[in-house]
């Protein structure tokens, strides 16, 4: 029969051992990003993309309906400074993204960022559809081909959105799913070809694909190269936004021009 320790005799507690604190793993940047509870691929294009050693970003999840309607876009709007808010709390962010293309536009752009600084006012905001005016600025592009995953009741508030802000929408394409479940398998293939396919027309200059449902980020270099024009998405331009708006920048290889540009 084994021997049992004698616990008042062999019971070592080591209390206050001395350690050291470093940065961890955001020494240069902090970047908290706000995540449609159905959203199924804008964390994974930041992992894909946001590698470089000192950059951490922290995700939380938003309250919304796979259903995509101007209605159910509008109703997150009382939840974005409550997930904001459980982002490591106490902890000083660099950056905020809000990750919805179209409950930005439906909401506002100035009204996310007022619910986002009402819980972090040290922090950059911006949304996809900022990220890609941003985008659009620093590639040239004046007149941009959409292409959108979503219904015509949508896209007809889009396009007046992007128009508003002083850019041409001269080509617009859609897949016309209302469903976010279907929009994030669509294949990368559906969205290459439909992107050459609006981005062909000689009155584009560049090409915007809308949703952070949609996986694009690993083939926009690729589109780009097919297409000779300026190719970005809402995950492709926010995360070079958030990374921008938090001082990195440095040019990041294999994922288009954007990503050789400053902000």
């Amino acid at each position: 029969m084994a021997m049992q320790p004698d616990t008042a005799q062999d019971f070592i507690n080591l209390k206050n051992i001395p350690f050291t604190v470093d940065d961890g793993i955001a020494a240069r940047a902090r970047i908290g990003l706000v995540v449609l509870a159905t959203d199924h691929s804008v964390e994974h294009e930041f992992k894909l993309v946001v590698s470089m050693p000192g950059v951490a970003v922290y995700q939380s999840r938003i309250p919304n309906s796979p259903t995509i309607t101007p209605e159910n876009l509008r109703a997150m709007e009382p939840h974005i400074t409550d997930r904001t808010d459980v982002i490591l709390p106490g902890i000083p962010l660099d950056v905020v993204a809000y990750g919805c293309t179209s409950a930005s536009m439906i909401i506002g752009e100035e009204r996310v960022f007022e619910l986002i600084h009402a819980a972090r006012p040290e922090a950059k905001a911006t949304t996809p559809i900022t990220a890609a005016f941003a985008a659009f600025r620093a590639t040239g592009c004046k007149r941009i081909g959409v292409l959108t995953p979503y219904s015509d009741e949508v896209n007809q508030f889009i396009r007046s959105y992007i128009e508003s802000k002083g850019f041409e929408v001269p080509v617009f394409g859609s897949f016309n799913q209302d469903n976010d479940n279907t929009v994030a398998r669509i294949s990368a293939d559906s969205m290459r070809d439909a992107a050459l396919q609006i981005g062909n027309h000689d009155s584009v200059d560049g090409v915007f694909v809308s949703c952070t449902s949609l996986r694009l980020a690993h083939c926009v270099a690729d589109i780009e190269a097919a297409l000779g024009k300026p190719v970005t998405s809402s995950n492709h331009a926010l995360i070079w936004h958030s990374l921008r708006l938090a001082g990195i920048n440095e040019a990041i290889d294999g994922f288009g021009e954007l990503f050789r540009l400053p902000a």
